[in-house]
C-alpha cells in the first residue's frame, strides 16, 4: 500500500447515540464510530481508498460528497467523506 499525504484536511469525530439500555451504553452518552473528513477542493477520494488518521487506518464509507462552489463567494468547497476504522 502506498501512502500519499493529503495536507489541509479537517477531521471531526462522528458520534452515534447508543440504544438506551443496550450493550454499548455503559455510562456513556455517545460512541465515536469514525470520522467525518473535509478534504481540500478537488481532492480525489474513492470509496475504495483508505486513510491514516491519527495513527490508525480508516476506510471510506459511502460516497464522497463534493460541496461544489459557494453561490455567495464562488470559492470551491471541501470534499466530505466518512471514514471508519479498519478491523481485521
Amino acid at each position: 500500500m502506498v501512502e500519499t499525504p493529503v495536507p489541509g484536511c479537517v477531521v471531526a469525530p462522528r458520534a452515534e447515540l447508543p440504544q438506551v439500555g443496550g450493550d454499548q451504553q455503559q455510562d456513556r452518552d455517545t460512541v465515536i464510530v469514525g470520522f467525518t473528513v473535509y478534504a481540500p477542493p478537488r481532492t480525489d477520494v474513492l470509496t475504495t481508498d483508505r486513510f491514516r488518521i491519527r495513527g490508525a487506518v480508516y476506510e471510506v464509507t459511502g460516497e464522497p460528497g463534493d460541496w461544489g462552489r459557494s453561490p455567495f463567494t464562488g470559492t470551491l468547497g471541501p470534499v466530505q467523506f466518512a471514514a471508519d476504522r479498519v478491523t481485521g
